[in-house]
């Protein structure tokens, strides 16, 4: 059964496709909030930065990690909450220097409220949050905590909340080192998805209706692959499909023997990298895998290949083109759900928050 859009009550759509203006609208809350400063501060005097998150805020906590090193030459790491409540001792929070970042959209979920206490009040470990919430139970066991309200999101699934909260710590990071130029990439960004975005949601309804898969498969390098993770998870969410992340160069070894003709397998092509995974995703449209390129600028090999092509084509530096390249696969994964009748606003057996007795 086929459930179209009207006929479900949705805020994830609308959520999806304001992602430009919230970009903008919470750099310039961060810009002007005191805290901000504070928390900059204090991470750059951290020998070690260790980003924590639960589900798609996990991921974050991985893009997060490699822009900011990237950016400011600082070690970071990411680890799930889980891991830090039930192993502790590989988590090795006992080297110096080091200064926890928490990322929970609700400021709510269990797993990260209870590791942001552990962390700072039986390790003594400087802890941070970043959240949409405000007054959130997180603020309460963070020493500080950033808040961008405008990017929450009424439905489950993250979408706004998860780019807004990349963008900005990634503007806390830049503040450490000497790439300050990525901070007006973000309006460059925002202005060059807002341009398209409107018929960029319209290609991915058209190309849903014309294609039915078995699998999802997202392939990236670098900084790009925790975003390819969440793009996995966001068309698992929405649609009950099966999906799986790989890096780029490791899907020829071995996972390859999956691809057919009903194998769609988005690229997300780092400029870093263009050369290296372009010649995989030739190979993969050769071996008749459906094609979903997302770019900056694509070279010639990629636009003959790929079966739906989005390019953000903005003079940026790669690592402002994170946020915008997720945006495509919320797209295509909101329409995959309606497609096979769910509603993406309530997943099946999810929660908007995972809270734990």
């Amino acid at each position: 059964m086929t459930v179209s859009s009207s006929q479900v009550s949705l805020h994830t759509l609308p959520e999806i496709l304001s992602q430009p203006g919230t970009w903008l609208t919470s750099q310039n809350t961060l810009a002007i909030e005191p805290e901000f400063a504070v928390v900059r501060e204090r991470l750059a005097s951290a020998s070690e930065i260790l980003f924590v998150g639960c589900g798609s805020s996990f991921y974050l906590a991985e893009a997060a990690a490699s822009a900011w090193t990237l950016l400011s030459g600082q070690h970071t790491r990411a680890l799930p909450a889980s891991e830090i409540l039930l192993f502790p001792e590989l988590a090795q929070l006992k080297l110096k220097g080091i200064h926890v970042v928490v990322i929970s959209r609700s400021g709510r979920t269990s797993e990260a409220v209870r590791t942001a206490e552990f962390l700072r009040a039986k390790r003594d470990l400087p802890t941070f949050g970043v959240t949409c919430a405000l007054n959130s139970e997180l603020s309460k066991v963070c020493d500080l905590t950033i808040a961008l309200p405008a990017a929450d999101e009424q439905s489950m699934v993250m979408t706004r909340s998860f780019t807004s909260m990349l963008l900005g710590i990634t503007q806390l990071a830049t503040a450490q080192g000497s790439a300050h130029s990525i901070v007006p990439s973000f309006a460059k960004i925002a202005s060059a998805l807002g341009g398209q975005i409107e018929a960029l949601n319209q290609k991915a309804e058209a190309f849903v209706s014309a294609h039915t898969f078995a699998d999802y498969i997202y392939l990236a390098q670098g900084p790009l692959f925790p975003v390819a993770r969440e793009a996995a998870l966001k068309v698992t969410e929405m649609s009950c499909s099966y999906a799986q992340p790989y890096h780029t160069l490791e899907f020829r070894h071995g996972p390859k023997s999956i691809v057919s003709p009903e194998t769609c397998i988005t690229f997300f092509l780092s400029e870093t990298g263009m050369e290296a995974e372009s010649e995989v995703l030739v190979e993969m449209k050769e071996l008749g895998g459906i094609i979903v390129a997302i770019c900056n600028r694509a070279p010639d090999s990629v636009r003959r290949a790929a079966d739906f092509l989005f390019e953000l084509q903005a003079d940026v530096p790669e690592l402002a083109l994170a946020a915008p390249f997720l945006v495509l696969p919320q797209l295509l994964a909101f329409h995959v759900g309606i497609k096979k009748g769910f509603n993406p606003d309530e997943p099946k057996n999810l929660s908007r928050v995972v809270i734990l007795d």
